[in-house]
């Protein structure tokens, strides 16, 4: 069973900058990668995502604003979260498929390995 473990939330104001970081417990080139969030009283949403082979999709309320990417040699996965909103302010899970998901549409149902999740809270 993969295992990942997030780090890196925190407190900042508006128009601040976080890096979030999972570390995976298998080589992450195997993988397709993603990043959702969960905000209280409201569903797991996806954020942003990444192929195998390093193609990525956001959702688009974070195009613009959030990068991801990964270090396979690291075996981890970032997301660079700049200019926040108070709106972002969520917990944050990185999540793992091994199978050949539709990846792209940034739904959770089709990740099967997760994290536990860490708190991004943005004052205005």
């Amino acid at each position: 069973q993969v295992q990942l473990v997030e780090s890196g939330g925190g407190s900042v104001q508006a128009g601040g900058s976080l890096r979030l970081s999972c570390v995976v417990s298998e080589y992450t080139g195997g993988y397709y990668m993603g990043w959702f969030r969960q905000a209280p009283g409201q569903e797991r949403e996806g954020v942003a995502a990444m192929h195998r082979y390093g193609h990525t999709k956001y959702a688009d309320s974070v195009k613009g604003r959030f990068t991801i990417s990964k270090d396979n040699a690291k075996n981890t996965l970032y997301l660079q979260m700049n200019s926040l909103k108070p709106e972002d302010t969520a917990v944050y899970y990185c999540a793992a498929a091994s199978d050949n998901v539709r990846w792209w549409l940034l739904r959770p149902v089709d990740f099967r390995h997760w994290g536990q999740g860490t708190q991004v809270t943005v004052s205005s």
